[in-house]
């Protein structure tokens, strides 16, 4: 059965997976990175779970994949193959598509930002399906996004459109690792929430999971934190909307998973402050943590595709 090899690595762990023809996920798998080893031991850990992955095809399916595709965070260069920096996994210039190659036998190797992979997926066969414009924009530990275009995500001049979590909401805000202040996601990423709400709560452990369930439950503290979470990603969306008029505006990420506690009072604050542009649909991500795997399968037969019509 034909099959690729899709990878999507992460800060602490890794989701795998041998995709068919059809996108049909034939066989999973999860590992730790074990990046507390460094980040040589990373780059192994990556290699060795793709040789395992075709392996598993050899026996199970009767071939070998015919290519592999690999999600990586950080600052991404894609078309040369390089991850060129990962703040969490303490790398800098892996030539990740030419080792993984090698390790896999020569076939080829396509290599993806992590966000905009998920995008890819969430843009083809999840959330975003059939609309031709769409941003996807996931609310985790910060907040990232990736812009699509046509079933296509647009990587920019230099590898980091779409890094929405950047627009500067609140000049007075918090300082923002980049080094600016008031950053959208110092805000109303998950972790910005998370942080309001245990400062409020006297909860040191409380995170935004519990602001949400508060929140359900009339909490006026946690409805103050919340407001002004949601009230900071309607500016940063309204910002988007602005530049690139999007169908579809997906959300993703650990704050979507509050279902309408997110995104009732979100669109109605979205829908207050546009004048002339216009509205796009608001919606959950649909493919969950599996949105990177599902990506870095598209990855590997886009890659395929393009070679039989070159």
């Amino acid at each position: 059965m034909k099959h690729v090899i899709a990878l999507d690595v992460g800060g602490t762990g890794m989701k795998a997976a041998l995709v068919g023809a059809d996108g049909a996920l034939l066989y999973e798998a999860r590992r730790a990175t074990g990046r507390e080893r460094g980040p040589d031991a990373v780059v192994e850990s990556i290699l060795a779970f793709a040789a395992d992955l075709r392996a598993y095809g050899v026996e199970h399916f009767g071939e070998s994949a015919l290519a592999a595709g690999v999600a990586v965070p950080g600052i991404v260069d894609a078309e040369n193959g390089v991850a060129l920096y990962s703040a969490n996994l303490g790398w800098s210039d892996v030539p990740m598509r030419r080792l993984l190659g090698e390790r896999l036998g020569g076939v080829p190797v396509a290599l993806g930002h992590d966000v905009r992979t998920g995008g890819l997926a969430e843009g083809r066969i999840g959330a975003g399906r059939g609309a031709d414009r769409f941003v996807f924009i996931p609310l985790g530990t910060g907040i990232a996004g990736a812009i699509g275009i046509g079933g296509s995500i647009e990587a920019g001049a230099h590898g980091s459109a779409g890094e929405i979590g950047h627009i500067v909401i609140r000049p007075d805000g918090p300082d923002c690792p980049c080094g600016q202040r008031g950053c959208l996601e110092t805000l109303a990423s998950a972790a910005a929430v998370s942080r309001a709400w245990a400062t409020a709560s006297g909860d040191s452990k409380a995170d935004a999971a519990d602001c949400a369930k508060a929140v359900e439950s009339g909490d006026p503290a946690a409805l103050a934190v919340w407001h002004d979470a949601v009230d900071a990603l309607a500016a940063g969306l309204v910002t988007a909307l602005t530049l690139l008029d999007p169908r579809t505006l997906i959300i993703g990420g650990g704050l979507a998973e509050a279902g309408e506690t997110l995104f009732t009072p979100l669109r109605a604050a979205v829908e207050e402050r546009i004048t002339f542009q216009k509205l796009p649909h608001i919606v959950p991500a649909a493919l969950g943590d599996t949105a990177g795997c599902l990506g870095a399968g598209l990855l590997a037969w886009d890659l395929l595709s393009t070679e039989v019509s070159a």
